[in-house]
């Protein structure tokens, strides 16, 4: 059973090919039911998140931010054009939609009032995943140009969310921590912190001490790729046991991906004739 799905207007950008592949904004409640099938299969099924019973039930992925979010799809055409092709997903929320909520998805762990308080549009990523059989790089990148795309069309500034290491202990992800906590702070203007009952330090440990090569080689490749873009994080680590995962907060000025996203389109304007 689907559940009541509102876009807000004006939503979408159209689709980006990349061959077979898709990426575009769902336009029906049955794509946005696909997708949260397919965070369940991932989050539930493969990295051992604790369902309860409603989650058991449908074998769905849902919350109430899923109503408003716009959920940006990829598409494997080989597979169709619709619910049944959706082969990775990423849901966004912009201010508006938070307002209808009350709050963002990221309040529940981090004082995010540094970014509340910008005068520029914002944007909050969460719940990204890709099928197991369609964990490439091209997929990946698909994604990030149908965010730049969507980053764009909206004239976000600022992007941000929780972004995930996997499991709990942390003595495995202490040198992760410590790593992007002594590297990758965000400065205080942009800087959201866990909530005090939440907090979790991330300096563990001497940054002097660690092998940062394979540090960068063990962090998962979304949090790589938002470093790329120059991210940032925010000060504390939050555990998250229904998830099985260590969350970080993750903080974008998106000047560089839509820099990157309007030279691609400024040469594909300059040769009409070459495929997407």
């Amino acid at each position: 059973m689907t559940v009541a799905y509102r876009p807000l207007p004006d939503a979408g950008f159209g689709e980006i090919r990349a061959g077979n592949l898709g990426v575009r904004i769902a336009e029906t409640a049955a794509e946005v039911d696909a997708a949260q099938a397919l965070r369940y299969r991932v989050f539930y099924t493969e990295m051992g998140a604790h369902e309860d019973a409603a989650t058991r039930t449908t074998a769905r992925d849902r919350d109430e931010f899923d109503v408003v979010a716009d959920h940006l799809l990829v598409i494997d055409h080989d597979r169709g054009d619709g619910p049944e092709a959706v082969v990775g997903t990423y849901r966004l929320i912009r201010r508006e939609a938070a307002q209808a909520v009350g709050r963002f998805y990221s309040a529940a762990e981090y004082d995010i009032a540094p970014l509340l308080d910008l005068p520029a549009p914002i944007l909050e990523l969460g719940r990204s995943c890709v099928d197991a059989n369609h964990r490439t790089r091209g997929t990946l990148q698909l994604l990030w140009r149908g965010i730049a795309a969507y980053v764009s069309r909206h004239r976000v500034d600022v992007m941000f969310g929780c972004a995930s290491l996997p499991g709990t202990d942390l003595e495995v992800l202490a040198p992760m921590l410590s790593y992007l906590h002594a590297h990758h702070l965000a400065p205080p203007p942009l800087r959201p912190r866990a909530l005090p009952e939440r907090y979790v330090p991330m300096d563990r440990l001497d940054p002097s001490g660690l092998d940062e090569r394979a540090v960068l080689n063990d962090l998962p490749p979304l949090v790589k790729g938002y470093l790329r873009l120059g991210g940032f994080v925010g000060d504390g680590a939050v555990l998250d046991t229904q998830f099985n995962t260590t969350d970080v907060c993750i903080v974008v000025k998106t000047e560089l991906i839509t820099t990157k996203y309007s030279r691609h389109y400024e040469r594909k304007l300059a040769a009409p004739n070459s495929a997407e």
